[in-house]
């Protein structure tokens, strides 16, 4: 064989001699691999390799994160270029045999990228920090605080009305009562406006109160019309582009490593296949974790930055504090999700009153003022169906909280350290049918003829069936289960029924009773 030849056996020389190359870049085992394969397949089991050799290639050629040494003299520690890295988690008071249980049960999830902040120094990160995935809905905590800059600047006022500014909508176009909702409402989410917006996940859909069936001001509901139309309310009174001010006002500041404009995007009712939907676009942030981190430390030092403000002290506290009671020790605030004891966040405990910036598919920022803590969970939800649930992130912040040598954390969330009684053949299927199960947000109901169906409030907002096979309860529904089949533990302790998952990884928590 000469290497002037075109084809080797169907193969191209060029693409041999690419895999050869890229052979330099592999571990010593995928070299062994890769000889082996000659030795017994020829040239084309050396090309069948190429794919595999590629993918450890993307791996390896992810972006190395630069840490610079953790200097013990400074009292609150702010990053430069980069990050400043312990050079073992105990230099922080942390667990390192703790540490390696949370990282060890993220490799089971999707999760893409950790990172752990203490007071400005990086306890340990994993995964891919440098890229920019998407944020989701983590993009309304982002707006908030662009918003805070210009409120302080005095470019916005909170008490205008919609009507005052202008805004309205496709038809059926806004009413004169819900024209009446100010800008101050929508940041609390608040409006009262329930008019069709972009970016509606199904659930979303289906629990959108009826029109006019709230007045501004007096009722909660998550909605992505709010959430969307100040976007537009933003540009049109300060004059300046939501992606192009983030950049201006946090991330040049702030030293963000990897954000750029041009990753961000709007998206229309032409984008989402949704003819005359809403005016109002739906505007994609695209931030790695490690900038995240930087914005999540920034607000836990309440605005401040070394030797100046970027957003007020006054800002910070009144857009993370609860402006709307959503559950037991659980609120909302300005597009951020609030809450102390076990109300913040599924599975855990903390102390005092916290906050975190959320997104679909797992993507989070959680803040914890009172342990000077900033934590970023990322997915790579590019991917189709990849995800990471609420109670597997709050399985997995447990372990970090631990690792942290936080005790008052909560029940350990696994089945092995569930308390009261679990559930098994003719006691559990006695125990589910004809039961409702009453959690903060919504009212399950388990009906004898196996049928289930899912209230909020006084209104059915989903329909599906449970049934029992091997000590599981299962359920399927459109809603609440995705239309998937979903299998369940449950454990049983006094009148609070607690649901585990396949993983023993503990879902949630409600109370438990008997259908009169």
């Amino acid at each position: 064989m000469k290497k002037t030849d075109k084809k080797v056996t169907g193969v191209r020389w060029s693409s041999v001699k690419f895999a050869i190359r890229l052979c330099r870049h592999v571990s010593l085992n995928t070299k062994i691999n890769i000889t082996r394969s000659i030795n017994t397949q020829g040239v084309r089991g050396l090309y069948n390799l190429f794919l595999i050799s590629l993918l450890v290639l993307m791996v390896a050629c992810q972006a190395t994160p630069h840490w610079a040494p953790y200097d013990r003299t400074k009292q609150d520690v702010y990053p430069t270029k980069h990050w400043q890295k312990a050079q073992t988690p105990e230099q922080l008071g942390w667990s390192s045999e703790k540490l390696a249980v949370a990282r060890e049960y993220s490799k089971q999830l999707d999760t893409a990228g950790l990172m752990i902040v203490d007071n400005g120094v990086v306890v340990d990160a994993w995964g891919d920090i440098a890229k920019n995935f998407q944020c989701h809905s983590m993009r309304k905590s982002l707006m908030s605080a662009i918003i805070g800059v210009h409120v302080d600047q005095g470019n916005l006022d909170l008490s205008k009305t919609i009507e005052e500014l202008g805004i309205d909508d496709y038809p059926p176009a806004l009413t004169a009562q819900e024209k009446q909702a100010t800008v101050g409402d929508l940041i609390k989410a608040r409006s009262g406006i329930y008019h069709a917006a972009l970016g509606e996940s199904p659930g979303m859909k289906a629990m959108r109160p009826k029109r006019h069936s709230h007045a501004p001001g007096t009722f909660w509901y998550y909605n992505n019309w709010d959430f969307n139309a100040l976007g537009t309310i933003f540009e049109q009174e300060t004059g300046t582009k939501i992606f192009e001010e983030f950049d201006r006002q946090f991330a040049k500041p702030l030293k963000m490593e990897d954000f750029k404009v041009s990753n961000c995007r709007y998206l229309s009712s032409d984008n989402y296949g949704e003819f005359l939907t809403s005016k109002h676009r739906y505007y994609l942030f695209r931030v790695s974790a490690r900038d995240l981190a930087r914005f999540g430390l920034l607000f836990l030092r309440d605005g401040r930055w070394r030797d100046g403000h970027i957003v007020s002290s006054a800002w910070v506290s009144e857009s993370t504090a609860s402006h709307s009671d959503i559950a037991l020790d659980r609120g909302y605030g300005y597009m951020w999700w609030t809450g102390t004891r076990e109300g913040l966040f599924t599975s855990i405990k903390v102390k005092d009153h916290s906050y975190y910036a959320a997104g679909w598919g797992g993507h989070k920022i959680f803040v914890l003022p009172y342990r000077n803590l900033v934590i970023v969970h990322r997915v790579n939800t590019d991917w189709k169906g990849k995800m990471v649930s609420d109670s597997q992130i709050g399985r997995l912040l447990w372990h970090i909280l631990d690792a942290a040598g936080e005790t008052d954390i909560g029940e350990k969330p696994t089945l092995d350290g569930a308390k009261g009684v679990r559930l098994r053949g003719d006691e559990l299927y006695n125990a589910v049918a004809g039961s409702l199960i009453k959690t903060e947000q919504f009212t399950a109901k388990f009906l004898q003829d196996n049928r289930l169906e899912l209230w909020m409030k006084d209104k059915r907002i989903d329909a599906g069936k449970w049934w029992i096979k091997k000590d599981k309860c299962w359920l399927k529904a459109k809603i609440l289960t995705g239309g998937r089949k979903v299998g369940l533990n449950l454990v049983l302790d006094g009148d609070t029924i607690k649901w585990y998952d396949l993983e023993d990884t503990l879902g949630g928590k409600g109370v438990y009773s008997k259908i009169n």
